[in-house]
């Protein structure tokens, strides 16, 4: 098992795993911190995703590049909607979505996968089986960031299944940190989504 996450490391730079550990430590903080309904989510997730953004350029991942670029755009809008209620007492309240906010989803998820898809064609790269894989996850993704930025409970259920596609496809390719990092994120996703689902419960009871 060690042998695994260590062998892609073997002659990477140090800089390179530097990089990716500082992915690692950040990305899981965001989590965390999403899940306390804390604004350092944004913060620590642009952090994250921008880095991540360069490193999946170096190794061709043009999905996985896309979709973090996409994360870093949404944690800047993300930001600005948790932030512009003012205190924490005032801010965005944790809701379901619509019928509208589920159609939207819905787009983004079939969007995001032609518009992927297109990306490979147009660039010319061999789409093997895991690219179709990653296509996939990365609809889930970017239907669960635009929830999260709503602060919509369904975007724990995107991130779970999300996650959970992720972490063998990481494992297959080889990025053993990633991979390990999104197991992390299934079990914090789960873990949200019973704390927001709770929030959500009370609310009803007292209303």
């Amino acid at each position: 098992m060690i042998d695994f996450f260590l062998e892609s490391y073997k002659n990477a730079p140090l800089w390179h795993i530097a990089l990716e550990f500082l992915v690692f430590v950040c990305g899981i903080l965001s989590v965390w911190f999403a899940k306390k309904e804390n604004i350092w989510v944004y913060p620590t997730g642009l952090i994250a995703t921008v880095i991540s953004v360069y490193l999946l350029y170096i190794v061709g991942y043009i999905g996985d590049m896309i979709i973090n670029g996409y994360f870093s755009i949404m944690s800047i809008y993300g930001w600005y909607v948790w932030a512009k209620g003012g205190t924490v007492e005032d801010n965005l309240p944790i809701t379901r979505t619509s019928l509208n906010e589920k159609i939207i989803g819905v787009l983004l998820f079939f969007v995001t996968i032609f518009v992927v898809f297109g990306i490979y064609k147009y660039f010319d790269y061999e789409i093997k089986k895991d690219n179709y894989v990653e296509m996939i996850s990365s609809g889930i993704f970017f239907a669960g960031m635009w929830y999260m930025a709503r602060k919509k409970i369904e975007n724990w259920t995107l991130w779970i299944i999300g996650d959970i596609i992720v972490v063998p496809l990481y494992a297959y390719r080889g990025l053993g940190m990633l991979s390990l990092q999104y197991l992390i994120f299934t079990i914090l996703a789960i873990s949200a989504y019973l704390e927001w689902k709770k929030i959500l419960d009370n609310k009803k009871q007292l209303s």
